[in-house]
């Protein structure tokens, strides 16, 4: 991690703990062209940038991506990405009178998300089967 200084309201603190795309893009396995995609869309905007313009992220941001990274194997669309992250962002700061409403969505995306790795499962073990198909046919070659 580097540390960089911001120039915008908002953005990670002055000389905060941060790091370039590069580095983001290393830890979570990703490439730079599906980071800037998430920017693009909302889903992953930069805590802050250098006085030079390049997007400095945080472990935060890091953590964000990772459950963006998690979600796209099961099928989810960026705008499901898009509305769970907003669930999780708004459980962070919920007030008692939100937070079973905003549990009762998390708990929707819990279930799908059950739902779509248990197909995942029974897909997988199609594969392993088929796997099993070919090599007793190529066995059975010369």
């Amino acid at each position: 991690m580097t540390s960089v200084s911001t120039t915008e309201p908002g953005d990670a603190t002055e000389s905060a703990e941060t790091m370039h795309i590069g580095e983001l893009a290393e830890r979570a396995g990703m490439s730079l062209r599906t980071i800037r995609h998430y920017d693009e869309v909302g889903l992953l905007v930069p805590s802050g940038r250098t006085t030079g313009g390049f997007r400095v992220y945080t472990v935060g941001d890091l953590e964000r991506l990772l459950v963006i990274r998690r979600m796209k194997p099961l099928g989810f669309t960026l705008d499901e990405m898009a509305e769970l992250l907003r669930v999780v962002d708004a459980l962070a700061t919920a007030d008692p009178e939100t937070r079973p409403a905003l549990a009762a969505r998390l708990d929707g995306y819990l279930d799908d998300a059950r739902a779509r790795h248990a197909k995942l499962v029974e897909r997988a073990g199609m594969a392993e089967e088929f796997i099993g198909t070919l090599g007793t046919l190529r066995a059975s070659l010369p």
